[in-house]
């Protein structure tokens, strides 16, 4: 049984092209969550980070517009940064895989190898 792979995918993004490419060249054909189009719940950003081992300010984009307009800054609470993210998706760091209960952030894109079990 193969463990099932999933990518929290932006088409736009040019890391998370790699990273899907990437996997694909190593003959996994993940699940692809356009999370822009389908945004995670509080819940599964909450899982994310836990499977990550980093906190909800590692995965924030700091630098998008939506960052000021949620009002974070670095002394938001977790709850706050976790809430943010499910309001506005595009904070969510990118590309993020998720295999069986390992994730890791494709930047770059090799980082996300050894948690399918490849060697990079």
């Amino acid at each position: 049984m193969t463990t099932p792979v999933t990518i929290y995918h932006n088409p736009r993004c040019s890391k998370s092209r790699q990273t899907l490419a990437l996997l694909r060249e190593h003959g996994i054909e993940p699940a692809i969550r356009e999370y822009l189009k389908d945004p995670p719940s509080a819940k599964t950003v909450r899982s994310l980070v836990k499977q990550l081992g980093i906190t909800p300010h590692e995965i924030l984009r700091k630098k998008e517009a939506a960052y000021k307009e949620a009002g974070l800054s670095q002394d938001s609470s977790d709850k706050n940064v976790v809430d943010a993210i499910e309001q506005f998706p595009v904070l969510l760091e990118r590309p993020i895989v998720v295999c069986g209960k390992r994730a890791a952030i494709g930047r770059p894109p090799e980082n996300v190898l050894p948690i399918c079990g490849i060697e990079g």
